[in-house]
């Protein structure tokens, strides 16, 4: 008798077994490597502390991925002022440093599966900076184990980084990354529209220009104080270059403030940093269609 209740909870035991292995589809999951491993941050209220991470403006670019592709999203405070909880500097440093960890727990997992990041407004600050260190060789992985890097409306847009669709003038609001993206500048793409001044502000408009460099500094990192130092000197120079102080303060007069503020409520009513869905870029494709499908070909 007690012979058959060691065979029966051996046999018990070997079926949960089984179905921590084998079953239950999450566990099973879990062990298999992906061919491609998708990071997608989403963009400022789009995710928080306080809610799950939600894919937001880019779920139709992480829906539908071929099968042998796991998609993992990035919760973060996504917040841009002081009183929601977290400054801009900080809420982006939050995001850039879990995606890292995202990347590099899957890296030391499965040694052959690719990276692929995404992100869209302030998750595309966060996922170019990111891509910035990867490219440059600072990163958590070797820049070669990165496919791309798509960027839909990034506020540190360079105007040389390889844009989709209509092309915008200008270069996002929190100004160009200091180097670039390195080895991973010929496998990064960015749609930025038209009428999207968060990626797409006038190189003379340097009221905004300095608004956007004091958000990025906002996180006053002693580490980072260096590359505060040059994007502030880039914005002096070219200050200089279009007549100095004088230019500065005639943006400042109150017919030019309030001109500022009637462009930035068209900006708002155009709803141009939010229609990416609809934003066609050629070829009968939307930025989020094209970034789909050109994800969906890395797998």
């Amino acid at each position: 008798m007690r012979l058959k209740k060691v065979v029966a909870a051996l046999g018990v035991s070997a079926t949960i077994a089984t179905g921590l292995v084998f079953g239950g589809g999450g566990t099973a999951a879990a062990a298999r490597c992906p061919s491609l491993y998708v990071v997608a941050i989403p963009g400022t209220w789009e995710t928080g502390h306080d809610k799950s991470p939600g894919p937001g403006m880019l779920a139709g670019v992480t829906r539908g991925l071929p099968a042998n592709t796991e998609v993992d999203y990035v919760t973060y405070a996504a917040t841009a002022f002081p009183w929601e909880g977290e400054v801009y500097g900080n809420s982006k440093k939050e995001a850039v440093s879990n995606a890292r960890g995202l990347i590099g727990a899957m890296a030391a997992r499965c040694g052959a599966t690719d990276i692929a990041l995404v992100g869209y407004s302030q998750g595309a600050d966060a996922a170019g900076d990111l891509a910035a260190e990867i490219g440059t060789g600072l990163g958590v992985v070797p820049p070669d184990r990165v496919s791309g890097v798509g960027l839909i409306s990034d506020p540190r847009r360079s105007p040389t980084d390889i844009q989709v669709g209509p092309y915008a003038a200008g270069a996002g609001a929190g100004g160009p990354r200091v180097g670039g993206f390195g080895w991973l500048s010929d496998r990064t793409r960015t749609i930025c529209a038209v009428d999207d001044l968060y990626c797409a502000t006038a190189t003379d408009d340097f009221v905004t220009r300095f608004a956007g460099w004091l958000a990025q500094s906002s996180e006053a990192n002693p580490a980072n104080i260096w590359r505060y130092q040059l994007e502030a000197g880039a914005i002096i120079n070219d200050l200089m270059a279009h007549g100095g102080v004088p230019t500065l303060q005639s943006q400042l007069t109150d017919s030019a403030n309030q001109e500022r503020k009637e462009q930035l409520e068209e900006f708002y009513r155009s709803q141009a940093h939010t229609l990416y869905g609809s934003y066609g870029v050629g070829g009968g494709q939307t930025a989020i269609s094209w970034m789909h499908n050109w994800i969906a070909g890395m797998a």
